[in-house]
């Protein structure tokens, strides 16, 4: 069982760039109603199948130079890493169907 791992700027590259498999990582803020509604979601993925993909989480105020890296304008916004690469990117709050979905279709 495991549960999403904050990640900062220098953090990022160890833990999202060189992983061995498939990141979500969450742009999130403490104010952010949408982004609460998504925690419980990631929550679960992240328990669930921390076998396959690992959840990350960025507080987007505490860590500003990572949200302009990635050109983070909304939040929640979901990125998508494989192999050192974003690969996907979701804005919002999403279904835990659409999100796994658009995970399964990068392992």
């Amino acid at each position: 069982m495991s549960a999403p791992i904050d990640v900062t700027q220098s953090t990022f590259k160890s833990e999202v760039i060189e992983s061995d498999k498939p990141v979500v990582v969450d742009f999130w803020a403490e104010w952010c109603g949408p982004c609460k509604k998504i925690a419980p979601v990631l929550d679960e993925i992240a328990s669930e199948m921390s076998d396959k993909v690992k959840v990350a989480k960025v507080d987007v105020d505490a860590e500003r130079g990572l949200g302009a890296m990635f050109q983070v304008m909304s939040i929640p916004t979901l990125l998508i890493f494989k192999n050192g690469q974003m690969v996907d990117q979701m804005t919002g709050v999403q279904p835990k169907g659409d999100i796994l979905a658009r995970l399964e279709s990068h392992m």
